[in-house]
Formats: C-alpha cells, sequence, structure tokens
C-alpha cells in the first residue's frame, strides 16, 4: 500500500489540479505541518499532568513534544510567570503524514458515536482544527496510567487559501466529515 505522501504526489496532486484548475503544479494545496497541543490548566495545583501529557504525546507522535510555559503571572488563574501550562508537538514530513493515516484510520473510527468531523472548523486560510475530547482513543496511550481523560487540539496546516480548498484536500486524504452540518 502506497503511503499518505506518495499518493498526493501521484494522485491527489492531479486530481486538485484539474478540479480547480491550477495552471501550475506548484499552486496546488499541500499539507505542511500538523501541530497537536493540548492546555493543562490543571498543571497549577497537579505538576504530574505534564509529565504524563509528555509521555502520552512522545508515545503517539514518536517525537519530543515541547512544554509550553506562562508568559507572566496570572493572580486569578493561580498562574505565576514561567509555569508548564501546555504541551505541544509539531510534526512535519514523514511522520506528519504517519500521523495521519494513523488519525483516520485507526483513531476516528474508534470514537463513540462517531458520524464525522465538523466541517464548520476551518479558519478562513485554508487551515483546519479538530479537537479530540479523549486521549484514550490513540492505541498507543497506556489504560492504567491515564488518571483522568483529556482532550487535545490537531490543527492541520496547508498552503490552500480557501477554505474549499483545505476542506477537498483533506477530504482526498480521508478526514472523514460529517454530511450534514
Amino acid at each position: 500500500m502506497a503511503t499518505l505522501k506518495e499518493r498526493y504526489n501521484k494522485e491527489i496532486r492531479k486530481q486538485l489540479q484539474d478540479k480547480f484548475k491550477y495552471e501550475n503544479t506548484m499552486q496546488v494545496p499541500k499539507l505542511v505541518k500538523i501541530v497537536i497541543n493540548r492546555g493543562l490548566g490543571e498543571a497549577v495545583v497537579n505538576n504530574k499532568v505534564v509529565d504524563l501529557t509528555v509521555e502520552q504525546f512522545r508515545a503517539i507522535t514518536g517525537q519530543k513534544p515541547l512544554v509550553t510555559r506562562s508568559k507572566k503571572s496570572i493572580s486569578n488563574f493561580k498562574i505565576r510567570e514561567d509555569q508548564a501550562i501546555g504541551c505541544m508537538v509539531t510534526l512535519r514530513s514523514d511522520k506528519m503524514y504517519d500521523f495521519l493515516n494513523k488519525l483516520v484510520n485507526l483513531v476516528l473510527p474508534k470514537i463513540r458515536d462517531f458520524r464525522g468531523v465538523p466541517t464548520r472548523s476551518f479558519d478562513g486560510r485554508g487551515n483546519y482544527t479538530l479537537g479530540l475530547k479523549e486521549d484514550m482513543v490513540f492505541p498507543e496511550v497506556d489504560y492504567d496510567k491515564v488518571d483522568k481523560a483529556r482532550g487535545m487540539d490537531v490543527t492541520f496546516v496547508t498552503t490552500a487559501k480557501t477554505n474549499d480548498e483545505a476542506f477537498e484536500l483533506l477530504k482526498s486524504f480521508g478526514m472523514p466529515f460529517a454530511k450534514n452540518q
């Protein structure tokens, strides 16, 4: 079976070029990166949440995540300056396509009552953000180490100029969009 990267270069690029009538193949939108992010507001009271998230993201993506830190103190949220409040991973190239393949074929079908991902999550510039409510749908997550289900945001950054172009690109990669939304 061909990888998604090979399929994009052989089939998808030509389909998109014909559909949107691009004169040059360099105008065809492509997937640039996938950013996986989790905000950890509860890290204020429980520091182990950051370590657990780092290990989960490392297992899911095969890449070391970046721990994001607060820029300034906010007393109402009990946040101090330079405190760990999130975790993110940026995937590019082969790891990006491997993650997309795993997400579309293994993870999304595993979600209970799944009827497709929403079509309204485009940002107007060709990027798409998908929110997952549970991290336990990934096969790499160890159920014994999870104390609570936590969600994450998965952002697909493309070179598409419009939402329609990005929609067709992600749909051709196999993203299961919902029918009626």
